[in-house]
C-alpha cells in the first residue's frame, strides 16, 4: 500500500480542497469580527510556516502559545505543526511563575501571544532565557512589549517573511503538541502529543457513536484551545469540513448565546459551567437557540439536575464525556441521542481500552458493576510525561488515570471520584463522589464538591461545598437530610459551605486543591450541621 504519514496537516489540506468555502467564524464579546474560509486559512498557515522558518527554527523546536480561541491561534496551530515544530499551548490564567516553569522546561524559542495578553508576555520573557522571539497575534498590543526577545506583529511577520513551506515532511511519530495537565491534584506535568497520536485521536473522536461530526455541522468551540488540543476539535472540524465558531476570550452566557443564535450553531462543546451561564442568560433575557441539536460536556461529572435543566432550556441533547490531557483528551463519550440524565460518561470509542484494577494494580476478575481503579491503553494515551526517564505504564501497557470508576453491563463508564480525593475518617474511607452525586441532584444546586478537613479525633471529616443556582438559598439541613439513608451516617458532612462561584481549573474541573487551601486559610467558611 502507499506510504501515507499520519500527520495533522492533512486535515487542513483536506478541508481546503474539499470544503474550501466553509468558514471559521471569529467572535469577540458575542459579535462576529471576522470570517476565514478553510482555503484561505490553509494558504495563510502555510505561509506562516515559511515565516517561522525564517526565524531559524529547527524541526522539533517548541513554540509556546499564550492565546484565546481565535483564527490566528488556529492558523498558528497548523503553521507550527505542519512544518514539524511543536505547538506548546499555555494557559493564560496561570501565574507567571507557573508559566515560566513550563516554558523553561520546554525550552520554548518563540512565544506567540494574544495582544491583550502582552503584559503577561512582558513579565514572562525575562524569566525565560530560551525565548528569542515574541509573536503578537489578534491585533496590536496596547503598549510596546519591553523584552530582550525580538517582538514581531503577526501580520507584519507574515507579510515580510511569509513563504510556501513543505508540510508533513517528517515521520508521523514526530512530536506535534505539548500541553501540561491542569494540576488540580498535583504538580502539572507535560504531555507530548505526536502527529500519529493526534491523527488517530481525531479518527476516534469522529466516530458516529462519539462526536459524529459532519460537514453540515456548525461547531461552537468554547473549550480553550490551550487545553488538550481544544478537545481535538481544531483537527476534527476541518477533517470533515464542519464550520467552526471561535468565540475569542469571552465565554459568558450572553456572548455565547448571541453567537450560537446568529451563526446557527448545531453542536456546542465546553464544560458544564459555560452552558450554565448560557441557560442563566436565556432565563433572564429570553430567547431560544433553534438550530442547536447537541451540547457536548466534559471536564467533570455533571449533576443530573443540571443536565435535565440544560436539555429542557436549550432544547438540545446533552452528550456527557470523560477525558484527560493524557488521553489527547477523549476517553469515553455518550452516543448522540443517548439519555444523558445519568452520571455515566459513555463508552470508549474504538482505539481506547479500559480496565479496572485494585489499589495495587491487580486487574479485577469482574470488570462490570465493580468499583475499581481505572487504567487506559491506546495509541493516543501518554507513555511517559515530558522530560521523564521512565514510562508511566503498568506491565500490560495501561496508564493509571488516578480515577475510581465503575463500568455497567452496557459498557458505560461512571467516574466515581479521584483516588486522591478519598477522605479517611476514623480509619475508614469516604468517597466524596457519592455524596456529590446525591447533592447534585438537588435542583437548587448548580455545583457541588466535598473536601476533607483535618480533625483531631477522626483524622479527617468531610465538608460539603455548594454553589447554588442563581436566586436560590442554600438549606444546609435539607442537603444533609437528602443524604440520610443513601450513605452511612458517619459519611454525613459536619459542615456546609456556600460559595458564590466554584474555583475551576482550565479543564473545567473543580479545583479541589484551591478549595482545600481556601478553607484552611479561612477564606471560605460554612456552618456546622448536626448529624
Amino acid at each position: 500500500m502507499q506510504p501515507y504519514g499520519l500527520t495533522v496537516d492533512k486535515f487542513l489540506d483536506h478541508a481546503a480542497k474539499w470544503h474550501g468555502t466553509h468558514e471559521i467564524i471569529a467572535g469577540d464579546a458575542g459579535r462576529v469580527v471576522g470570517r476565514r474560509s478553510y482555503a484561505a486559512l490553509r494558504a495563510r498557515s502555510n505561509l506562516m510556516s515559511g515565516a517561522l522558518a525564517s526565524l531559524g527554527l529547527a524541526p522539533g523546536d517548541r513554540i509556546g502559545t499564550l492565546a484565546w480561541n481565535t483564527v490566528h491561534h488556529l492558523e498558528l496551530y497548523y503553521a507550527v505543526m505542519g512544518a514539524g515544530y511543536v505547538c506548546h499551548t499555555l494557559n493564560p490564567r496561570l501565574t507567571v511563575a507557573h508559566l515560566a516553569a513550563m516554558v523553561n522546561e520546554a525550552e520554548n524559542r518563540v512565544l506567540a501571544v494574544s495582544a491583550n495578553l502582552a503584559p503577561i508576555a512582558a513579565d514572562l520573557a525575562p524569566l525565560c532565557p530560551t525565548i528569542e522571539h515574541i509573536l503578537v497575534m489578534d491585533g496590536d498590543p496596547a503598549e510596546p512589549i519591553a523584552a530582550t526577545a525580538k517582538v514581531w506583529l503577526y501580520e507584519a511577520l507574515l507579510e515580510e517573511y511569509g513563504a510556501a513551506a513543505p508540510w508533513g515532511d517528517f515521520d508521523e511519530n514526530a512530536p506535534a503538541g505539548l500541553c501540561y495537565t491542569s494540576g488540580t491534584t498535583g504538580a502539572p506535568k507535560g504531555v507530548l502529543y505526536t502527529h500519529r497520536s493526534n491523527y488517530l485521536h481525531t479518527l476516534r473522536a469522529l466516530q458516529a457513536d462519539a462526536t459524529g461530526l459532519t460537514g453540515d455541522d456548525v461547531v461552537l468551540l468554547a473549550v480553550p484551545m490551550f487545553h488538550a488540543n481544544g478537545w481535538g476539535m481544531p483537527f476534527a472540524a476541518p477533517a470533515v469540513g464542519a464550520r467552526l465558531v471561535l468565540p475569542g476570550r469571552h465565554t459568558d452566557g450572553e456572548s455565547l448565546a448571541r453567537l450560537m443564535r446568529d451563526e446557527g450553531v448545531t453542536l456546542a462543546i465546553g464544560v458544564q459551567t459555560v452552558w450554565l451561564g448560557v441557560v442563566d442568560h436565556l432565563d433572564a433575557a429570553g430567547g431560544d437557540l433553534p438550530a442547536l441539536k447537541r451540547v457536548l460536556i466534559g471536564g467533570s461529572n455533571c449533576p443530573d439536575a443540571l443536565i435535565r435543566r440544560l436539555e429542557k432550556r436549550l432544547g438540545a441533547g446533552v452528550q456527557t464525556s470523560w477525558g484527560m490531557t493524557e488521553l489527547s483528551p477523549v476517553g469515553t463519550i455518550a452516543p448522540p441521542g443517548a439519555s444523558a440524565a445519568t452520571s455515566a460518561s459513555g463508552r470508549p470509542p474504538m482505539g481506547l481500552d479500559l480496565k479496572l484494577t485494585d489499589a495495587d494494580g491487580v486487574t479485577l476478575a469482574e470488570q462490570r458493576g465493580t468499583l475499581g481503579h481505572l487504567r487506559v491503553k491506546g495509541p493516543s494515551v501518554v507513555d511517559r510525561y515530558y522530560g521523564a526517564e521512565a514510562d508511566a505504564l503498568d506491565e500490560e501497557g495501561y496508564f493509571d488515570t488516578g480515577d475510581l470508576a465503575m463500568i455497567d453491563t452496557a459498557g458505560n463508564l461512571t467516574i466515581c471520584g479521584r483516588a486522591k480525593d478519598l477522605i479517611k475518617s476514623g480509619g475508614e474511607w469516604i468517597n466524596p463522589a457519592e455524596i456529590e452525586a446525591i447533592v447534585g441532584a438537588d435542583p437548587t444546586i448548580d455545583l457541588v464538591a466535598v473536601i476533607g478537613r483535618s480533625d483531631p479525633k477522626w483524622g479527617e471529616r468531610p465538608v460539603l461545598v455548594v454553589e447554588p443556582c442563581r436566586g436560590e438559598r442554600v438549606e444546609a439541613g435539607k442537603l444533609i437530610d437528602a443524604l440520610r439513608g443513601h450513605v452511612a451516617d458517619w459519611w454525613l458532612p459536619d459542615e456546609v459551605v456556600e460559595v458564590p462561584a466554584m474555583p475551576l481549573a482550565a479543564s473545567g474541573k473543580i479545583d479541589k486543591n484551591r478549595l482545600r487551601a481556601d478553607y484552611a486559610d479561612g477564606k471560605i467558611t460554612g456552618r456546622r450541621v448536626g448529624r
